[in-house]
């Protein structure tokens, strides 16, 4: 049962994060639209799609920066109270430190909770939402969405490749698809264009061969233009970096062993997110004993010096997180290792100055 202390706590810890949500949220949103908004206007972009956008690019927002504004705000008010003797008072009353810190455990396991449930199903959503609406009415994005020298594994028996893809146009140029049984190659197609057509979902193959590898010798089919079907769709000629990021956590786990059996390049980055959606809501817990040990002691500069301390620190966690996630996508990296690094590093950082705070 929650004494009158534990409540207090709680109700500080939870009211002081929601309002430091309502704060910078919408600050967040002013300068993301004051950067946008000549594109905007310049695709005529409806309002209603606006409105959808920027509901999405919050959620996107407060699930990104979460624990940074959590670490913010338990910082806030613990440095109030220090200020205002009431840590000298809660501690001389004859409660232990390791008790004090038990509301602020509750309030770090109800964040954790909402997080998770937050990043596994609803950030998804939002994230969708959020890529779609800059791939289509952004001008950079429509450019980035397209891709070079795609290469992939499409089932246990055929790869295809793609020099060039062009989203807009649904056009590909030097195109590939390799048969294989067993270790051997049955039959090859190339073509020096290929062009998807969304009406019927057939593929318009032009300058195309097909090469048949015969024991004595190959059988070679030709044509200016073929109209065709296959068995891969147009997502696997145009391979979107965010993908990983609009799934549920259900459909990720299906989506990377699906990737992996394809021998997909961007496992590293699609490992990653699902790594995160753990990590960053137990990052919760870390940095609530952090921002506890580095506020409740009085200080001659008072909340200021404080803060000052936990914007440091958060900045370096953030920076971390980063640089440790960019490794794992671009490089043989472990994912697992890159994302969970940051919290062990943390987390012995919280234990050091914990023992020195209940000093």
């Amino acid at each position: 049962m929650l004494s009158i202390l534990d409540r207090y706590i709680l109700r500080k810890y939870l009211g002081t994060f929601a309002l430091l949500l309502l704060l910078f949220i919408p600050i967040g949103i002013t300068v993301h639209l004051a950067e946008k908004i000549d594109k905007i206007l310049d695709n005529e972009v409806p309002i209603i799609e606006v409105i959808k956008y920027l509901y999405d690019f919050t959620i996107y927002f407060a699930n990104l920066l979460f624990p940074l504004f959590l670490f913010l705000s338990v910082i806030w008010f613990t440095s109030k109270l220090a200020n205002n003797t009431e840590v000298i008072a809660f501690l001389s009353s004859g409660v232990s430190y390791y008790r004090f810190l038990r509301p602020y455990i509750i309030g770090a396991t109800i964040v954790c909770i909402s997080a998770l449930i937050f990043s596994m199903y609803l950030a998804p959503k939002a994230s969708k939402g959020f890529n779609e609406f800059s791939y289509n009415y952004l001008k950079k994005g429509k450019q980035d969405r397209d891709q070079n020298n795609v290469y992939t594994q499409i089932n246990d028996n055929d790869y295809i490749y793609v020099s060039y893809f062009n989203v807009n146009e649904n056009i590909g140029s030097n195109f590939t698809l390799e048969h294989f049984e067993g270790n051997e190659m049955k039959y090859k197609i190339a073509a020096t264009q290929i062009k998807y057509n969304p009406e019927d979902s057939t593929y318009t193959l032009f300058n195309y061969t097909k090469r048949e590898i015969g024991k004595t010798s190959d059988i070679l089919e030709r044509s200016q233009r073929l109209d065709t079907v296959f068995s891969f769709d147009l997502e696997d000629l145009t391979p979107v970096t965010y993908i990983a990021e609009t799934l549920s956590f259900t459909e990720l786990n299906d989506f990377i062993k699906k990737e992996k059996a394809r021998g997909s390049s961007n496992i590293g980055r699609y490992e990653v997110v699902r790594y995160k959606r753990w990590s960053l809501p137990v990052s919760a817990y870390i940095l609530t004993i952090i921002a506890v040990a580095v506020s409740s002691v009085k200080r001659r500069g008072g909340m200021g010096v404080n803060l000052a301390i936990g914007i440091g620190i958060g900045m370096i966690f953030i920076f971390f997180d980063k640089v440790f996630g960019t490794m794992a996508e671009q490089s043989s990296f472990s994912p697992f290792i890159a994302t969970w690094f940051p919290n062990i590093v943390f987390a012995i950082l919280a234990i050091y100055l914990l023992r020195n705070a209940k000093r």
